[in-house]
């Protein structure tokens, strides 16, 4: 579910923006203002949380952005197999199989260890050891 809409021009570095279904993290916007009857133009910079893709394009000023809601939660891992580690929610108490993309982050978690791991409009990751 999209928590808001912004446009191009409000978009800040570290934002989060959907750009066509995925979500990615503003890392550099460049604004250019036009002549006297031309529209602002944004060259964006973004990378993917899920996939850590790279994307960079140009849009008008007033083009919208939805702004995903991106929820930071707390969980113990109880197994961890292939990129896939099995995460009991510390707040709810239920268990979920979750991907972590990140090796070195993959590596350092451990069996009845803690970790944060984010829920993206219905996507899990985890991003990092507690």
């Amino acid at each position: 579910m999209v928590s808001k809409i912004i446009n191009a021009t409000e978009a800040k570095v570290g934002t989060n923006i959907i750009i066509d279904t995925e979500s990615y993290t503003v890392r550099k916007i460049d604004i250019s203002k036009t002549g006297k009857h031309g529209h602002a133009k944004c060259r964006i910079e973004a990378v993917g949380i899920l996939n850590g893709s790279k994307k960079v394009f140009v849009v008008p000023g007033h083009e919208r952005f939805g702004v995903p809601l991106v929820e930071k939660r707390k969980g113990q891992i109880l197994s961890k197999g292939d990129k896939k580690a099995s995460v009991m929610d510390l707040e709810s108490f239920e268990t979920l199989e979750i991907i972590c993309p990140d090796g070195e982050v993959f590596a350092s978690l451990e069996e009845n260890g803690n970790c944060e791991y984010w829920d993206i409009e219905g996507e899990k990751i985890i991003k990092r050891k507690l």
